[in-house]
């Protein structure tokens, strides 16, 4: 989804909401705005701000939280492809063919990770990806060890790959996360009939129109970050690739 659009549908569903409680003032008879009433629908209204409340905070929380795994998962990852790289540079010059390979998919998981292009982003867990990490699985377990040392280089050359990958795996399968719609139809409706409210028995002039949409962009901006976050690869709001371009700089050395 697009948060970008999700968000100005937020503003117009809140905003209209209180312009629909204005509306309302004007054309209720008096009865139906006595102060008893008033008190009454405070109340009610103050259940439903607090409930809408703490899913705002829970859902930003989340999307933070969600945010920053990314964050590291990308950054250890990268670390981890140096330390194969480092491993294999430490076996010997048996293990070039392997490091030159590490280096071009790594370079190319940078480019299709932080694509724009759509279909790029669909090919880092593409057939070819797999086909590379296949590849390199086949050549660690094809190496001939030489001694002990040897031996022990290509054991842990072997876990490293499969943590790299497995990450990878992970990354891939988290990726995807969105908030579920029905969640945004209910916020949005809370958030409406707190609008309405508001608007219900607000003083009629420009002052409050101005609080009025001023309070409804923040809800609605409160709902794009969440939005944001939850897609961290692209958007206004998105994860850095410098630290995979920097372990990109180690590799092959």
């Amino acid at each position: 989804m697009n948060p970008s659009l999700i968000a100005l549908i937020m503003l117009a569903v809140v905003f209209g909401g209180a312009l629909f409680g204005l509306w309302l003032q004007k054309i209720l008879p008096d009865q139906h705005l006595t102060t008893e009433t008033k008190e009454v629908v405070r109340l009610t209204t103050a259940l439903v701000a607090t409930i809408s409340a703490l899913v705002l905070g829970l859902l930003v929380s989340s999307a933070k939280s969600s945010f920053d795994r990314f964050d590291d998962e990308l950054t250890q990852n990268a670390a981890r492809v140096v330390m194969l790289d480092r491993t294999l540079d430490e076996y010997g010059p048996q293990a070039d063919a392997i490091r030159a390979l590490i280096k071009a998919g790594f370079a190319k998981r940078i480019e299709l990770l932080f694509s724009s292009d759509a279909g790029a982003k669909g090919a880092v867990d593409g057939s070819l990806a797999i086909t590379l990490e296949e590849n390199i699985d086949t050549r660690l377990l094809a190496l001939a060890p030489e001694g002990p040392i040897q031996q022990g280089l290509q054991a842990r050359a072997v876990e490293l790959n499969s943590e790299i990958n497995m990450t990878n795996a992970l990354i891939h399968a988290q990726r995807e996360d969105s908030l579920p719609t029905a969640l945004l139809f209910v916020l949005g409706a809370w958030l409406s009939l707190i609008f309405t409210t508001f608007g219900l028995f607000a003083p009629r002039n420009a002052v409050v129109a101005g609080a009025l949409l001023a309070c409804s962009m923040s809800a609605s901006g409160a709902v794009f970050l969440i939005l944001e976050m939850n897609s961290p690869f692209n958007g206004f709001i998105s994860l850095s690739s410098a630290p995979m371009h920097d372990a990109l700089l180690y590799l092959g050395r």
